[in-house]
């Protein structure tokens, strides 16, 4: 299947997310599209997936002109697209997931299921189709949207983003899956900022900046290149300062977390002002339990967490909010974030104000001015849906109370370019210098390695004591997320 984007335009007020940009998509191969966050590229493939409409343009299949208004005509042209956040419904049984939304529902679907368990099992996925999705790493959702959309009969497959937030292990899967469908004759659009990932994976890579088709560049790649091409100049990461004090900011003492997965036991953290601990593990290994207890969004089974020699578990969310304590997830339009609604209204209800009336002006400044603060490529008046990834991340981050004691994020330069993760980490060292502390989660170990101070190592339920980050080499961490050596360091 030959597929040609032909001058495809799309505006969102003065903002050209996609300006006059062609490109021919070569069949049975890779296709990396790069740029930076904003730059268009998933705009670009939503259009060709019918997620939104282009504004000028045409879209061609094996030559002939085709019109592609929802995701439906796209999967009936066989074009799927697996998206940066998980599209499907957590409360539901996996087969629900997998037969909704289908026009023509045959009840007797066993036989159809059956080719499921031969897509998992050629792919190399290891899926239980007998529970519910939300038993599911993101890593699992993943793949079994990416099974729906082969099982539908999808032929060219555009993934956005779709390492975010999963394991070293399930990339891995993933990639090795990819190849082999590209060498089965399918075409894989993969959407990245990754540069890593693209040389490993992709034939050729198709760098956007600013809203146009800068270039086409074949493999073997050249990274300085590829930085350039994407952001006019070459960029490196920017080293942190380190402002650590004598004075704790909060103690964890033999704390313990359950769910339905593991049991998490002996945590114990003395956390000093201005202090960055790293949490490093595999997708589901107790990261997001641990940051969401000192949030005081879920309670521990046992031990305590005390700020200001105070015990504050068993308090509520609020209660940590009011000693300064705040949190950012990793899943932006699920749990940080609210749909539908523009970003001078997402100020407006994270915004301190005792008044009974919105004061529209002040309001509309205030907002202008984080949006400028935060380089957050939108307006006031723009949906956070409309956002690209990194500019939703940039939204979360710029809503977050100034001053603050203690910031937990879980994966804050998710899907974030390398000028974007920069910048962030600027702002949030900056916040170290008057004494905040932070707990981040990454699964990207030069990031831990980089930004922490001490890393907190996850695996099967146990959790190391914070490890100076001079201790630790990359390979060394890498070995102890996979459980080997997992005891041989002492902090």
């Amino acid at each position: 299947m030959q597929i040609n984007l032909n001058e495809i335009s799309k505006y969102y007020g003065n903002l050209k997310a996609n300006d006059v940009v062609s490109l021919a998509i070569p069949q049975g191969k890779i296709l990396g599209v790069l740029g930076e966050n904003g730059a268009g590229k998933s705009t670009l493939m939503k259009i060709l997936s019918g997620l939104i409409k282009k504004d000028q343009g045409e879209i061609s299949i094996n030559g002939n002109k085709v019109t592609i208004e929802s995701p439906k005509d796209a999967i009936q042209l066989g074009i799927g697209m697996l998206h940066q956040e998980p599209r499907d419904f957590p409360s539901m049984a996996i087969k629900e997931n997998l037969i909704v939304g289908l026009a023509n529902y045959d009840r007797d679907v066993q036989p159809k299921f059956e080719k499921l368990e031969i897509l998992n099992k050629t792919l190399g996925f290891n899926l239980d189709f007998s529970g519910d999705v939300s038993q599911f790493t993101v890593g699992e959702r993943q793949e079994l949207e990416l099974m729906r959309l082969l099982w539908l009969g999808v032929e060219v497959l555009i993934l956005d983003e779709p390492t975010t937030g999963i394991s070293a292990g399930q990339k891995d899967q993933l990639f090795s899956a990819l190849r082999k469908l590209a060498s089965d004759g399918k075409t894989i659009l993969f959407v990245s900022h990754k540069l890593d990932e693209i040389q490993s994976l992709c034939d050729q890579a198709a760098v956007m900046r600013k809203g146009k088709m800068v270039e086409i560049v074949d493999s073997p790649f050249d990274q300085n290149k590829l930085i350039e091409l994407m952001f006019g100049r070459n960029l490196k990461r920017i080293p942190p300062s380190r402002s650590v004090s004598s004075d704790l900011c909060i103690t964890v003492e033999d704390l313990e977390i359950e769910d339905f997965r593991l049991n998490i036991r002996g945590i114990n953290l003395d956390l000093k002002k201005g202090e960055v601990i790293g949490l490093a593990g595999m997708a589901g290994s107790g990261q997001r339990q641990f940051l969401q207890v000192l949030a005081g969004l879920i309670q521990p089974v046992h031990g305590s967490i005390n700020i200001e020699n105070e015990k504050i578990n068993g308090k509520n969310c609020f209660y940590f909010q009011q000693h300064g304590i705040h949190y950012v997830p990793s899943s932006r339009l699920e749990e940080g974030l609210l749909p539908g609604m523009t970003l001078e209204e997402h100020y407006c209800l994270a915004r301190n104000n005792d008044r009974f009336f919105i004061q529209k002006k002040t309001n509309l400044i205030q907002s202008r001015e984080k949006i400028n603060t935060f380089r957050i490529k939108g307006n006031e008046n723009s949906r956070v849906e409309e956002l690209s990834g990194g500019n939703q991340q940039r939204l979360l981050l710029s809503l977050l109370k100034d001053p603050a004691s203690l910031l937990l994020l879980d994966d804050p330069t998710r899907g974030l370019d390398i000028e974007s993760a920069n910048w962030i980490w600027t702002i949030m060292r900056d916040r170290c210098q008057n004494e905040t502390a932070i707990i981040f989660s990454s699964s990207d170990l030069e990031e831990l390695l980089f930004y922490a101070d001490r890393i907190m190592v996850f695996f099967g339920g146990t959790v190391t004591s914070p490890i100076p980050t001079f201790r630790l080499t990359e390979d060394r961490l890498g070995a102890m997320i996979g459980g080997k050596e997992f005891s041989d360091i002492e902090p």
